[in-house]
């Protein structure tokens, strides 16, 4: 069985034509990367939608969820897991506030910082949120059997090790 040709094939079968001395190995895993990253992220956004955040935001609930009770962590605790500047981080913090998911307080441990913490209704929501995005991702994995998963999560993590800042 082959396996269908992709929209990557044609950019590659371009360049062959065009540039036939280019080694294009890398633009092929990279093209395709870049896609299914693009359309993953769309779909991700359509599911984290439904509960009424974005896909940054439910970085930030999730950060939070993953920091085990009492699910708090410092906004600056947050921006560097994040990889955000306190600007960015602020902006969706004030979002999760309003929407009654996540509370801000003073730190009991040092006077100038301050603590962020989910609400139940936080707690509530990422747990929601977090299966329903796994499912996403699930459903878009049928594409390969169980070893292929296991293969290409494997082969993945050295290459994202060797191109992170």
């Amino acid at each position: 069985m082959s396996t269908p040709q992709d929209p990557v094939d044609a950019i590659i079968e371009q360049w062959a034509a065009v540039r036939p001395d280019l080694d294009t190995a890398a633009m092929e895993v990279f093209g395709r990367v870049f896609r299914i990253s693009r359309a993953l992220g769309d779909r991700m956004e359509k599911a984290y939608a439904h509960y009424g955040i974005s896909r940054g935001e439910f970085d930030v609930l999730a950060t939070l969820r993953r920091s085990d009770a009492p699910y708090t962590l410092s906004p600056r605790q947050l921006s560097a897991t994040l990889m955000l500047t306190t600007g960015g981080m602020t902006g969706r913090l004030d979002k999760l506030e309003r929407a009654g998911l996540l509370r801000r307080s003073p730190d009991p441990h040092d006077r100038r910082g301050l603590q962020v913490t989910l609400t139940d209704e936080g707690l509530r929501l990422i747990d929601e949120a977090v299966g329903t995005g796994l499912a996403v991702q699930t459903a878009a994995l049928s594409a390969l059997d169980g070893d292929q998963a296991t293969q290409l999560a494997a082969l993945l993590r050295p290459l994202l090790a060797a191109t992170a800042d």
